[in-house]
């Protein structure tokens, strides 16, 4: 029975223990930010930083509320959010399905990786002018820039996670009998899959990076269209703000990178240990 009690103790202690080191790991990320915003706030309104410059956060706040209040602020998101969607969609499928060809095919590799590359080191703003030449000022244009940015990590991390597969495997699926799309479904892409999901991280950041540059491009709505408006009326507060939003789904975008990472290898040990 004592030995029962002690064990039950010690139980106890273990998992308090590991109860406090979670709590401890989801405050200590937010202390920095908490400390900006109480720093920046104070600033604010003691008059040592300009409201010209950067208004106080409860300015941003309240701005936020009244234009949730209106729907202004949710119609823009939304839209932004659908633009981003769908270049990802595009961009993403078909930096899939060219990094999964020349992964798998050294003619596919000759043919098409030099030239990828050299088309990867064009930046995006240089694409502008062409790109309103073709497109104009819709929201062709603006999803054609997200597609190219969201393009280039996906084909690359594709690429490099199926040549980074071990050839034994492969080799050891043979030998078992397996046919070609067995070997594909069951060696090379999940082996590949942890590089394809860091290319999917990389894309969705560059996604909102590549929406705030083609959402300048005459754009009538979407928060970069928001941001835009109010520097005409020196609304630094909603620019602020937009800048804030970008930020946040940006922050949203890489936990469900993360959270589809722990999903999809919860059979990798360096996965399942960070959770």
């Amino acid at each position: 029975m004592t030995i029962t009690l002690k064990k039950t103790k010690s139980s106890k202690k273990t998992l308090q223990v590991l109860y406090n080191n979670k709590f401890a790991d989801s405050i200590i990320p937010w202390i920095v930010p908490f400390l900006v915003l109480l720093l920046w706030e104070i600033a604010s309104r003691t008059g040592l930083l300009s409201t010209r410059i950067l208004p106080a956060p409860s300015s941003v706040i309240f701005t936020a509320i009244r234009l949730a209040s209106t729907g202004e602020l949710f119609r823009h998101m939304g839209i932004s959010a659908a633009r981003a969607i769908s270049g990802f969609i595009v961009g993403g499928g078909i930096g899939f399905i060219l990094g999964l060809l020349t992964g798998l095919s050294r003619i596919a590799e000759q043919l098409l990786d030099s030239s990828l590359q050299m088309l990867r080191t064009i930046p995006n703003l240089a694409l502008i002018p062409l790109v309103i030449l073709w497109f104009g000022i819709g929201d062709q244009a603006r999803l054609f820039l997200v597609s190219i940015g969201v393009f280039f990590p996906i084909y690359l991390n594709t690429y490099h996670g199926i040549r980074s597969v071990d050839p034994e495997l492969i080799e050891m699926g043979r030998v078992y009998g397996l046919k070609t799309s067995q070997l594909l479904w069951q060696i090379v892409f999940p082996g590949a899959l942890s590089s394809i999901l860091i290319g999917v991280r990389f894309s969705l950041g560059i996604m909102w990076l590549s929406l705030i540059v083609a959402e300048q491009i005459a754009a009538d709505s979407g928060i970069g269209y928001m941001a835009m408006n109010a520097r005409e009326f020196m609304q630094t507060d909603v620019v602020v703000l937009s800048i804030v939003i970008y930020a946040l789904l940006g922050k949203l975008a890489n936990s469900i990178a993360k959270a589809l990472e722990n999903k999809f290898l919860s059979w990798n040990p360096n996965y399942t240990s960070a959770e």
